[in-house]
């Protein structure tokens, strides 16, 4: 652990340096997730997803037609670099080479955005440029389209079978296994995440997702209906065409699996774009995507801002479909936007998920199980379980006993060192932000227990506020970041009004040993999962997704098929004589 500072008593961070060159010592079990011991834990998407971020220096300035901040890193607008090269070779910090592209993926090959646009990619580790790449506009955009629509009608993928497509998709499973070591590099490096969580999470689980809708590809089919014995009635399950994928910046390999893997299964064609934050692990894996076999245009991925490029695919009239993650404000401007053709629509968006405890329940383990639900991914986790409401009687002492357990289990430091739990936030624009929500905490009243610091560039220690009401801005408002709020309730309705007093509902966790009771207000809270003495449990065959203002439609599991095919009818006459 990194040394105590005596002033805090919170763990400070250790010099990267001194870290980079310490010898990583074997674990079996990541500290802040506990990962091995998790059924694949995901910490997942995120409210800043396609929104970019802008340095503290430079003026913010609110863009339409997607209502959110938008950046990059240097400049408020794209840089024009035509002379910018395809490939550049790079090298982690943990001394990880590799060959990284930097164009846009079209068509099965990179190329150079129209324009010669580029944005630039910083690591949030030391907020030093790790590469400059190209970024897509509407013409790449359009041309991208072309592409996947061209693809969707070519025999070479419409015509494939369904068990010819699942080998596909298995044998690019194969390939993100091989080259897992490198993806993980590049996520670390590119958005802060420990290397250790890359390694025994991110990358299992996407793998894992992969080989999951491989085995559905020749398993999606429709129904026969009886109306009579004049009609045959059939229906069909076909593919919905050309899907617009936005995808997060913080778990952008797992999330890239998501929405490729049942979208591949159903045979639809995609046009992606990639976070600003963190685009280099998807870029990678485009190369894997040609060399698994599948035919041009069937996957294209962009790299661009969300007000240029992810605009045009929202408005785009010949994209059928659009699945977003990221924060509820940007989605409410996509709905506007994809109206334009009615698009099939998925959202997955913000939440300030609660966690009940009742006092009967085993308090070790809901102070255990909160630290994760609320730590993880440095907080950076849309479904976290950022509001902890604990019964009257153990108040006190769940708030003793969960503040020396995040103080004792958080280590905050180099990403690439095998010690560290906890990285820095995505970006300066993210770690300001949590920060400015301290302020606003103290403001309203709540009283700070710990945490609420920033020992370097973009880490912020764990923070815990207590006494925190419904009307407090930092108990309504999703601050996504190393930050709970804790609060108390007498009754177990009074705890279901307080879980239930927010507009989002995408996960809830509930700790007692009562089953009944469990079930009972499981069945209450607003929400689209919940958790019973856990916290943030998810896996691939099961659907996630939320309720309110936490988005619509769900991911994962046999439920995302139904998001990326369309029902037809097919009436068959036996005889009717008119």
């Amino acid at each position: 652990m990194s040394g105590i500072n005596p002033r805090s008593s919170w763990p400070t961070i250790t010099s990267l340096q001194t870290i980079r060159s310490a010898q990583h010592r074997p674990r079996s079990v990541h500290k802040l997730t506990g990962s091995l011991l998790l059924p694949l834990h995901r910490r997942l998407s995120t409210t800043p997803s396609t929104a970019p971020i802008i340095p503290a220096a430079l003026p913010v300035v609110r863009i339409n037609p997607f209502n959110t901040y938008y950046h990059r890193v240097f400049s408020t607008s794209s840089r024009t670099m035509s002379d910018l090269p395809l490939f550049r070779e790079l090298t982690a910090p943990n001394g990880t080479k590799w060959n990284q592209p930097l164009g846009l993926f079209i068509n099965n090959e990179f190329v150079k955005s129209k324009s010669g646009s580029t944005l630039s990619s910083i690591s949030p580790i030391d907020d030093k440029e790790i590469t400059t790449l190209y970024a897509a506009e509407e013409a790449d955009v359009d041309e991208a389209v072309k592409a996947a629509r061209a693809a969707f009608h070519d025999s070479a993928w419409a015509d494939i079978t369904p068990e010819q497509r699942g080998r596909l998709i298995h044998k690019l499973a194969d390939l993100i296994e091989q080259h897992s070591d490198t993806l993980a590099a590049i996520d670390t490096w590119d958005m802060g995440k420990p290397l250790s969580v890359m390694k025994e999470v991110d990358m299992p689980e996407s793998i894992s997702t992969f080989r999951y809708y491989a085995g559905w590809a020749d398993k999606i089919s429709g129904k026969t209906l009886n109306i009579g014995p004049q009609k045959l009635v059939y229906t069909l399950h076909q593919p919905v065409g050309v899907c617009g994928q936005i995808i997060p910046w913080n778990y952008p390999f797992i999330m890239a699996s998501w929405k490729l893997g049942p979208a591949l299964a159903c045979g639809n064609t995609i046009v992606m774009k990639t976070a600003e934050q963190s685009p280099l692990s998807v870029l990678f894996f485009c190369q894997l995507i040609k060399e698994a076999g599948f035919p041009p245009g069937v996957v294209n991925v962009l790299t661009g801002y969300g007000r240029t490029a992810g605009h045009a695919i929202a408005a785009h009239p010949n994209i059928d479909k659009i699945a977003f993650t990221g924060s509820t404000n940007t989605a409410r401007d996509i709905m506007k936007t994809a109206s334009v053709n009615l698009k099939n629509i998925t959202l997955e968006t913000g939440g300030k998920s609660p966690m009940l405890v009742f006092d009967d329940a085993d308090i070790d383990q809901a102070v255990k199980w909160g630290h994760i639900g609320i730590m993880s991914n440095s907080g950076q986790v849309c479904c976290a379980t950022s509001r902890i409401l604990v019964q009257e009687s153990i108040y006190e002492k769940f708030i003793d006993l969960f503040n020396q357990y995040t103080k004792k289990i958080s280590v905050l430091g180099d990403p690439f060192s095998g010690d560290t739990t906890h990285g820095p936030q995505v970006s300066r624009q993210q770690y300001e932000r949590v920060l400015a929500y301290v302020e606003k905490g103290k403001k309203d009243g709540a009283i700070l227990v710990s945490g609420g610091e920033h020992p370097e560039v973009n880490f912020v220690a764990p923070t815990i506020f207590r006494d925190v009401e419904d009307h407090h801005v930092i108990y309504q408002e999703e601050v996504f970041g190393p930050f709970v709020v804790i609060g108390k309730f007498k009754t177990e309705e009074e705890g279901v009004k307080r879980a239930n007093a927010t507009t989002y509902g995408l996960g809830a966790a509930v700790f007692t040993k009562d089953i009944a009771r469990a079930h009972k207000v499981a069945a209450k809270i607003d929400s689209g999962m919940v958790w019973i003495n856990s916290s943030n449990d998810s896996h691939f065959a099961v659907p996630f997704g939320g309720v309110k203002q936490s988005g619509i439609g769900r991911e994962c599991g046999e439920y995302a098929l139904d998001s990326y095919t369309t029902p037809k009818a097919v009436f068959v006459d036996l005889g009717t004589v008119l």
